[in-house]
């Protein structure tokens, strides 16, 4: 199995860019600066947009999002590379091994007939790999990154949990437990205890964490359709407003939220359509 001389070229040329870029004779000032740690925030930050561009359906965008967060992972290999860690090729090469490993279905002779029988059998490889490893730390829930978007994990660890049976029968149970901790945040609120109600809130985020986990649906995606959902309705109440030659803050509460209402009937209406 060879890779198409096409897409060597082409990588190759991106990571010939970047040792230029990062050679201190002539190089680029400001790349020769940075550290992993501060390109960092950049990998984050590329690895949003190209979960912008799909979400958008913008497959022009989408390949220009996924060219920048390429050009994160070659400059994190230079940076190896020029500490004497590891280079891009290493770094292909490993993940390369580790999907033929991780896939025995594919490329040997396990049999899988399922998506949800390769996930169980994917998390105890990866439970085998740290185990070769030497790692002291095998729990259920180890392996699941801290830098995740707090949600994501929130849905990560509840799932790790739940294949060991820490996991509440039906969502019924689920939802009484949101209930639950929404009276606690009353009751921290009514104390004034900011403290308190700050946990009971981080509380409800886990529990609503564990609803999306009941649902198969990804927490941060959700969210993202409820921002977008609140900024067109939103952006309806300023353009009434404004035709009105007026803006929100000439407004009340009461009128934006006959606005607001307005809004729903219309995207109703248009979704009966």
């Amino acid at each position: 199995m060879t890779a198409d001389s096409s897409h060597s070229n082409a990588v190759f040329r991106l990571v010939e860019v970047m040792a230029r870029l990062r050679d201190p004779n002539g190089g680029c000032p400001w790349d020769l600066e940075q550290t992993f740690e501060t390109i960092a925030p950049y990998t984050i930050e590329e690895a949003y947009e190209v979960a912008d561009a799909i979400q958008r359906g913008d497959l022009g965008d989408l390949k220009e999002e996924l060219g920048d967060l390429l050009l994160q992972v070659v400059y994190h290999s230079r940076m190896a590379e020029e500490a004497g860690a590891f280079t891009f090729d290493q770094v292909a090469d490993a993940i390369a091994t580790k999907m033929v490993r991780r896939h025995p279905h594919v490329f040997g002779d396990v049999d899988v007939r399922t998506a949800d029988e390769q996930t169980t059998a994917w998390e105890a490889l990866k439970a085998k790999e740290r185990a070769e490893k030497g790692q002291s730390n095998t729990g259920v829930l180890d392996g699941v990154a801290v830098a995740l978007p707090a949600l994501t994990r929130a849905v990560k660890l509840s799932r790790r949990a739940a294949r060991v049976g820490f996991v509440w029968p039906t969502i019924d149970g689920v939802l009484e437990k949101l209930h639950e901790e929404i009276a606690e945040l009353r009751v921290e609120l009514a104390a004034g205890n900011q403290a308190k109600a700050r946990e009971e809130l981080g509380d409800i985020l886990f529990v609503c964490a564990n609803i999306a986990r009941d649902l198969d649906v990804d927490p941060e995606e959700a969210l993202r359709g409820a921002n977008a959902k609140f900024t067109r309705r939103f952006e309806y109440i300023e353009a009434s407003l404004r035709a009105e030659g007026r803006s929100p803050t000439d407004s009340n509460l009461e009128e934006m939220e006959a606005l607001w209402r307005d809004a729903k009937l219309a995207e109703r209406q248009i979704a009966d359509q």
